[in-house]
């Protein structure tokens, strides 16, 4: 396991020879051993395509590939870290909630509006959160950052979620989401996205809320 949650606002990760991670730029509080932090252009394990996605979300900073030997210390902004671990699955997370993520995960990104049509569109258009969300696919680790602390609620084909845009976090399973109104377009004026709008997921899988919906 790369990832260890020393503290709520902590990771601890291991980093091993002929092994690599990915960072958020500015995420390395302290490290020790023979370790190496680079720019990487590429966008992680997805290439050229997710480095694309990337710079379509209007995420401008480049990933920082960790390779070497040792152990080291991730966090960002006095944000709470949650490690999330996949077992072949699929995490969808929005890209500025990632903290770090082991390089045995093949990075893309999703059009949301694949997924929730045109009310995807919506969705990112009036909360104001981008229209793409990254994915993380395989067997490995991931570190996210939220306000306030990370909560994983299940979801099951009988009990859908209903979350707040801006609270959203990640989502992983077998899980469909689209945005419905929680409110007529006439009242929704003037209001914030927790009364307007809400998020369904229906499914099989987990999300993952935080507790504030102030953004990164």
């Amino acid at each position: 396991m790369a990832f260890r949650e020393i503290n709520s606002k902590m990771v601890e990760a291991t980093v091993a020879p002929g092994q690599r991670l990915f960072s958020q730029r500015g995420a390395m509080l302290a490290y020790r051993g023979d370790v190496s932090f680079t720019p990487n252009l590429q966008g992680g394990q997805g290439g050229l395509m997710s480095m694309i996605g990337r710079r379509v979300a209007g995420e401008a900073t480049p990933l920082m590939t960790v390779e070497g030997n040792g152990t080291v210390l991730f966090g960002h902004g006095g944000h709470h870290t949650k490690v999330i671990r996949l077992s072949g699955d699929t995490l969808y997370v929005e890209a500025d909630r990632l903290l770090a993520f082991e390089g045995t995960l093949e990075q893309g990104t999703m059009f949301m509006g694949s997924q929730g049509g045109v009310m995807g569109l919506v969705r990112g258009q009036v909360t104001g959160q981008g229209l793409f969300t990254t994915t993380l696919k395989g067997h490995g680790a991931v570190a996210v950052m939220a306000h306030g602390g990370v909560f994983e609620i299940p979801i099951t084909p009988q009990r859908p979620v209903h979350v707040d845009p801006q609270a959203y976090v990640a989502h992983h399973g077998d899980v469909r989401n689209k945005l419905s109104t929680a409110l007529g377009w006439r009242d929704m004026v003037g209001r914030g996205s927790g009364e307007a709008f809400q998020l369904e997921l229906s499914g099989s899988g987990a999300v993952y809320v935080q507790a504030s919906e102030e953004k990164l």
